[in-house]
């Protein structure tokens, strides 16, 4: 089995390659993951909907600044090539993430992506 640093690693390269799908693959089934930007999305399907739309909307990278792990949970700390900051917290169990949240400057993501800034706006993904 993983550790969570290891599922988190393996989850950042999913990401990098921008499949919703792989990174899905992740999650427990009743997973939760709760950007601070946006509500909760509850359940595999609904982070997977959430990152195809993120995926098609931008292109986002994560580099690793920091990866921490304390028992079952793992913190990332990362940044982009754009100059993006933010954090995760990753609690992990079996090898598959049960519950996560992240910190990241929403209006920042969308200046720095080129996207319409009324949509930074509005609650959701």
């Amino acid at each position: 089995m993983s550790s969570p640093k290891d599922t988190v690693r393996a989850w950042v390269a999913a990401f990098n390659a921008g499949d919703a799908d792989a990174v899905a693959a992740h999650y427990h089934e009743d997973a939760v993951n709760h950007q601070i930007a946006y509500g909760p999305m509850e359940g595999r399907a609904a982070i997977r909907a959430m990152f195809k739309t993120e995926f098609d909307r931008a292109k986002m990278v994560c580099v690793i600044e920091n990866l921490f792990e304390d028992g079952d949970w793992a913190m990332l700390e990362w940044s982009d090539p754009l100059g993006l900051r933010g954090c995760g917290f990753f609690h992990v169990i079996d090898g598959k993430i049960k519950f996560q949240r992240g910190y990241f400057d929403k209006l920042s993501f969308f200046k720095a992506q080129g996207l319409p800034l009324e949509d930074a706006l509005k609650d959701g993904v």
